[in-house]
């Protein structure tokens, strides 16, 4: 089941960063990265964030979360993490697909580390295309995707 999380909640909160940070701990690891800003983000920042932030859940447990920057012509997913006791559930598939429907621009965006198999095989899956690739001030190679509906 997926829900909207009130990430200004201080229960919610510490649940969402959570997931966050034992997901971003795989992915840091396998983009070998030892400053991993992802990693570094505090309860405040998600207290503070502007963004809209819905959690997928199995039982009791908070198994994934998307975080979605809704703009006027652009929906991107500003971070998608699932808790590494349910890879492979397709969770990660479900966060993507609720965002499609429930959000009505013409175009998603979304960003991963280059290395983040997993993550690039979800959009690709979504007819996500390539935009670009960069190296941010860390070091880490990212991949920027866009979809655009038809």
């Amino acid at each position: 089941m997926i829900r909207t999380l009130n990430h200004k909640d201080q229960q919610v909160v510490h649940k969402i960063r959570s997931v966050f940070q034992a997901s971003y701990a795989i992915e840091a690891s396998l983009l070998n990265a030892i400053d991993f800003p992802p990693l570094k983000r505090t309860l405040d920042e998600f207290l503070e964030s502007p963004n809209t932030f819905y959690g997928y859940y199995l039982t009791e447990h908070l198994a994934g979360v998307v975080e979605v920057k809704a703009e006027a012509n652009n929906t991107h997913i500003q971070s998608l993490v699932v808790h590494p006791a349910y890879f492979r559930q397709g969770i990660g598939s479900a966060l993507v697909q609720f965002v499609l429907d429930n959000y009505n621009t013409n175009t998603f965006t979304v960003e991963t580390g280059l290395a983040n198999e997993p993550a690039k095989d979800l959009y690709y899956g979504f007819h996500f295309r390539k935009v670009k690739e960069y190296s941010t001030e860390e070091g880490i190679r990212k991949i920027a995707f866009l979809m655009q509906r038809a």
